[in-house]
């Protein structure tokens, strides 16, 4: 739980935060143009499935409490290589029980946006936030670890 000050009383109470995800799509060229679908289609399937993941899976100390699909999907130009890359936004509203769960979830590439609605301050005594930049430190690790072995593995 969170500990929040108000006027002269703490009180503990879950975070409500507001958070946009926008999962990237690339067009892969299939060779035999069989079910060449277009990329916002294939945008809007990953949203689904994404959605269905945060639907269904349970994740320590986040309550998921709405998930919001109804953003347009929007495809840029990729600078660099030139292709098409189409962006799926999920808005979710999540209730937290502490910021080192927001963490976990968060570190994402995907994240785009975060929006703390409750409560309007936070009391952190020292240990909290030693906890907290360790978990941050933690997550990216974890990151980069991961982007690693996806470079080793592509050799």
């Amino acid at each position: 739980m969170i500990r929040t000050k108000t006027d002269d009383e703490i009180t503990d109470t879950t975070l409500k935060l507001r958070i946009r995800f926008d999962y990237k799509t690339t067009r892969k060229q299939n060779r035999f143009f069989l079910n060449n679908k277009g990329i916002d289609r294939i945008a809007e399937e990953i949203r689904e499935q994404q959605s269905a993941l945060l639907r269904n899976v349970p994740i320590q100390g986040i309550k998921i409490e709405d998930i919001d699909l109804t953003s347009d999907i929007y495809i840029v130009t990729d600078e660099f290589t030139g292709t098409e890359v189409a962006y799926a936004p999920i808005q979710l509203l999540i209730s937290a029980d502490s910021l080192e769960d927001v963490i976990k979830f968060v570190m994402r590439e995907e994240l785009r946006k975060i929006e703390l609605l409750e409560p309007d301050s936070i009391v952190l005594n020292k240990n909290e936030i030693e906890r907290i930049l360790f978990r941050m430190s933690e997550e990216v690790r974890n990151i980069v670890s991961l982007a690693l072995r996806r470079l080793e593995g592509g050799r």
